[in-house]
C-alpha cells in the first residue's frame, strides 16, 4: 500500500505541472512550447527522457557478461553530443524546422521526407512500447500482482495517465515534467546505492575505493580487435548511435527545438552530453555493488545479467525503502521517455504524415489514436510472451536508423539531387542487405555484427543515394540556408 500511494503522489505532481503548463496552449505550445523553454531545464530533463526503465534495470547487470566497458560507449557519447549540437542544430534552427524531417523535404524531396518521418514512426512506436511494456511488468510483479490487478488494466491505466498530462501542453508539459523525473529517478538511484553500501557495511569513501579496484571495473579493451567490447567499435559506434538516436530521432530533438536561441539549444546539448556519461558510470557502479552484495550474502548470482539488480530487489533484504525507491526510479525513468515518446509520434505524424500543423482537432485526436496504438502494441507483446521477439523488436528498431542516418548525411555533406521516388527502394533496400550480410558472416566466419551494423546501414543508404544521384541541390534550399546563416551571424 506504501508503494502504491507513492505512485498516486507522484502522478498526482505530474498532473498538477500539467495543469499549470497545459492553460492555454495551442499547436505551437504542444509542438515547439512557444520557443521559450529555458535551456538548462531541457538539458536535466533530458538525463531522464535517455534513461529509459530498460536502462534502470539493465545496465547495472552489464557488469556481470562485460565488465564497465559500457563507458566506452558513453565517452563516445560526449562527442556525438557536440557534432549534434554544431552540425545538426544550426541547420534546424536556421530552417526553423517544426520537425526534422522536414529537411529532408527541402533537400532531397517529398518521398525522402515520407521515407525518414515513416522510418521515425516505425522505430519509436515499437522501441517505446517494448520499453514500457518491460517496465509494465516490472510494476505488476512488484506491485500490482499482490492486488489481484489484471495486466490490460495496468497498461491502460499507466498509458492513459501519460495521455493525461500531455494531452494539452504537449511538449511545453514535458520539459518541466521531465526535469522533475529525471530529478526522482537520480534520487533514487543515489538512495539505492546508499542503502546497498550500508548493506555492506561500508563509508561512502570505501566503496569508492573498493569499486575502483574490483576485476569487474575494467573500462578499457584495447588488445583484443575481434571482441564486440573494443574501444574503437565502441567508442565510434557510441559517436554515431547519439547522432542517430538523438541528432535524427524527432522524440530527443523536439526539446531541444524549444529552446529560445540556438546558441541556448546547444549549451543545452553539450551539458546534456557531459551529464549522461557520469549517470550511466552510477549505474555501473551500482551492478559492482551489488555483485559484492551477492558474494557477502552467499546468494548465487543470477544467470541472466538483467536480474542482477531485479534479484536484489525482490529478495528484500534491503528493505521496504530500496523496494519503494526501485519503483519509483522505474517509474520516473520510464514515463519521461514515454511520455516524450508519445508527443513526438503525435508531432510528426500531424506534421509529417497528414501536413496539417495548425488543426488542434487534428492534434488530439492524433494524440488518443497514437496512445491507443501504444497500448495494443504493448498488449501484443504480452500475448506473445517471447523474450526473442523483444530482442528482435530492439534489432528492428537498430535496422531503421541506419537510413535515416544515410539520409541526412547524403543531405547535409553533398550537394547532389536524387531521383526522389527510388529514394523508398534505397531505404527499405539497405537494412535488407545488412540483414543478408550479417547472416552470410555470421555463418561463414562465426561474427556477428554489433553497433556497427548501424553504421554500415547508413553507408549502404548513402551509397544507394549516391547511385541515383545527379544535379546539384535545390537553389531555393542552398539560398534559405545562406540567408539564415547571415541572419544568425549577425
Amino acid at each position: 500500500m506504501i508503494i502504491i500511494g507513492t505512485i498516486l503522489a507522484y502522478f498526482s505532481i505530474l498532473l498538477l505541472i500539467s495543469w499549470l503548463t497545459g492553460h492555454k496552449a495551442d499547436n505551437d505550445a504542444f509542438f515547439r512550447a512557444n520557443g521559450k523553454s529555458p535551456w538548462y531545464l531541457v538539458a536535466f530533463g533530458m538525463v531522464g527522457a535517455s534513461i529509459s526503465g530498460v536502462t534502470f534495470v539493465s545496465v547495472p547487470g552489464m557488469v556481470l557478461a562485460s565488465n564497465m566497458t559500457y563507458m566506452q560507449t558513453c565517452l563516445g557519447f560526449i562527442l556525438g553530443y557536440f557534432a549534434v549540437a554544431f552540425l545538426l542544430l544550426p541547420v534546424y534552427y536556421h530552417l526553423r524546422l517544426t520537425t526534422i524531417y522536414s529537411y529532408l523535404q527541402m533537400r532531397l524531396g517529398l518521398h525522402s521526407y515520407r521515407t525518414g518521418a515513416s522510418f521515425f514512426l516505425l522505430s519509436k512506436m515499437t522501441g517505446a512500447a517494448v520499453r514500457f511494456y518491460v517496465v509494465c511488468m516490472i510494476l505488476q510483479r512488484f506491485v500490482l500482482d499482490g492486488y489481484g490487478v489484471p495486466f490490460p488494466v495496468t497498461v491502460v491505466t499507466l498509458v492513459m495517465l501519460i495521455w493525461l498530462y500531455t494531452r494539452r501542453g504537449g511538449i511545453r508539459t514535458l520539459v518541466l515534467t521531465d526535469t522533475f523525473q529525471t530529478f526522482c529517478m537520480l534520487l533514487a538511484l543515489l538512495l539505492i546505492i546508499y542503502k546497498v553500501v550500508g548493506a555492506l557495511g561500508m563509508d561512502l569513501a570505501t566503496a569508492v575505493q573498493t569499486v575502483v579496484s574490483d576485476s569487474h571495473s575494467r573500462v578499457f579493451v584495447f588488445d583484443d580487435w575481434i571482441s564486440r567490447q573494443n574501444f574503437w567499435k565502441q567508442f565510434l559506434s557510441g559517436v554515431f548511435i547519439v547522432i542517430v538516436m538523438t541528432g535524427l530521432d524527432q522524440d530527443m530533438m523536439q526539446k531541444n527545438l524549444t529552446c529560445k536561441t540556438l546558441r541556448e539549444a546547444q549549451k543545452d546539448m553539450c551539458s546534456y552530453g557531459f551529464a549522461f556519461a557520469p549517470a550511466n558510470l552510477l549505474f555501473l557502479s551500482l551492478g559492482v555493488l551489488l555483485m559484492m552484495y551477492f558474494y557477502r550474502t552467499g546468494q548465487p548470482l543470477p544467470a541472466v545479467p538483467d536480474e542482477l539488480m531485479l534479484q536484489a530487489v525482490a529478495s528484500g533484504q534491503l528493505g521496504t525503502l530500496v523496494v519503494i525507491l526501485f519503483t519509483v526510479g522505474i517509474v520516473a525513468a520510464c514515463f519521461s521517455s514515454a511520455d516524450s515518446a508519445l508527443t513526438a509520434l503525435t508531432t510528426s505524424f500531424c506534421v509529417d504524415i497528414c501536413n496539417r500543423p495548425k488543426n488542434e482537432r487534428l492534434r488530439k485526436g492524433v494524440h488518443v489514436g497514437m496512445s491507443v496504438v501504444f497500448a495494443l502494441f504493448i498488449l501484443m507483446f504480452r500475448i506473445v510472451n517471447s523474450t526473442s521477439l523483444i530482442d528482435a523488436i530492439y534489432i528492428l528498431c537498430s535496422y531503421t536508423y541506419g537510413p535515416l542516418l544515410g539520409l541526412f548525411a547524403f543531405g547535409l555533406l553533398t550537394k547532389r539531387r536524387v531521383n526522389d521516388r527510388l529514394v523508398p527502394y534505397v531505404a527499405v533496400g539497405s537494412p535488407l542487405a545488412c540483414f543478408a550480410l550479417d547472416t552470410i558472416v555470421s555463418h561463414a566466419a562465426g561474427y556477428k555484427f554489433g553497433y556497427e551494423l548501424l553504421m554500415l546501414n547508413g553507408m549502404l543508404t548513402f551509397v544507394g543515394l549516391c547511385l541515383i544521384s545527379g544535379g546539384s541541390m535545390p537553389k531555393i534550399l542552398s539560398s534559405k540556408l545562406s540567408l539564415n546563416e547571415e541572419r544568425s551571424g549577425r
